[in-house]
């Protein structure tokens, strides 16, 4: 593509990214200075139309990108965008503040992302399967009920009620929760096994029903130690957008953000752990989302790939701020858990 030809296409996605409105050649030779007239555009628009870069909604006489269109812009187009200072602070204030558990933080992770970009925010957190038992706590609770709490060295916490016939003193908890921490500290969740579960249930002997209904919920846990949840923020923004107004493509859209096991596959197969990944409108393989792009970012901690943070939002994107200010966050989430690991 020669230069006049990729100025124009920049020009009309500048544009049409601001507008959402299609757009013509008397627009773009009144708005940007390219030093060529009116009739040349039109002609060199025709041209980037043959050769699928922008396209004519059937209700305008103006034109807008295709997907091929934005690929081109993202790969060869974009300028790359600068975090200023105070943006910087924000992002970590935001990250750090009142942080007590791997959950806050993603939770903060999505919201923060979602409330800088004016998109829809997504925040994978690791692999519970990976984390590493350190202490398993058993707290009394009215009405004859136990808080059980995994604690992992990444901060992570798995808990869940227990409901029981009978009451159990904080001693007898507290007894209970030290034999089950020194017997499984250490140990990935994803390598508990039931044997090991079993020789818990035996030393524990005396405590049969308290630790047969803490075992069963811990067996429950691994069997869902492999899937991280996906926290999501911003999901009121893609109705400020137009391309939402469609009753349709809004339902499509909702429908798949519901489900988890799809976000998880979304941001695996979008993600790539050499760095920033931008999938464009049909290049995703779910059909909800073919008129969205999506950029993700991966995050580490001890110099390994551990998790995905993305942005969801139109085709009609602002790259050049959302691919910037993703790229960061990761970078902040990275360092954050690097600390909190020390």
């Amino acid at each position: 593509m020669d230069e006049r030809k990729k100025n124009i296409l920049h020009a009309i996605i500048q544009d049409y990214v601001a507008t959402a409105e299609p757009v013509g050649s008397r627009i773009i030779a009144r708005k940007y200075n390219l030093g060529v007239s009116s009739a040349t555009i039109r002609n060199e628009m025709a041209d980037l139309e043959e050769m699928g870069f922008i396209e004519q909604p059937h209700t305008s006489s103006g034109r807008v990108p295709s997907d091929k269109g934005y690929r081109f812009y993202v790969d060869f187009l974009m300028k790359k965008m600068e975090i200023s200072p105070p943006e910087e602070q924000f992002i970590y204030g935001q990250l750090k503040e009142n942080i007590q558990h791997m959950e806050d933080l993603f939770k903060k992770t999505s919201d923060t992302l979602s409330q800088l970009t004016n998109y829809i925010a997504l925040a994978m957190g690791p692999l519970v399967s990976e984390t590493t038992v350190q202490q398993i706590q058993l707290l009394p609770m009215q009405n004859n009920k136990v808080l059980l709490m995994i604690i992992s060295d990444k901060g992570i916490v798995d808990n869940g009620v227990i409901n029981f016939s009978g009451n159990y003193d904080k001693e007898t908890l507290a007894i209970v929760s030290e034999i089950l921490s020194c017997k499984l500290k250490g140990y990935r969740l994803r390598d508990i096994s039931k044997t090991v579960l079993q020789e818990i249930y035996y030393e524990l002997a005396d405590y049969k029903k308290l630790v047969s209904l803490v075992l069963e919920f811990m067996d429950e846990a691994l069997k869902v130690s492999d899937k991280a949840k996906v926290y999501i923020g911003g999901m009121l923004n893609i109705l400020n957008q137009p391309e939402f107004k469609d009753i349709e493509t809004l339902r499509s859209l909702l429908s798949l953000m519901e489900e988890q096991t799809i976000l998880r596959q979304l941001l695996k197969e979008t993600s790539s752990e050499s760095g920033l990944t931008i999938s464009i409108g049909g290049e995703n393989k779910y059909r909800g989302i073919h008129n969205c792009s999506i950029i993700t970012a991966t995050y580490k901690m001890g110099g390994k790939v551990i998790g995905t943070v993305g942005i969801l939002g139109p085709t009609r994107m602002v790259y050049p701020k959302a691919a910037t200010t993703l790229e960061f966050v990761s970078k902040c989430l990275s360092d954050i858990l690097e600390g909190h690991n020390k």
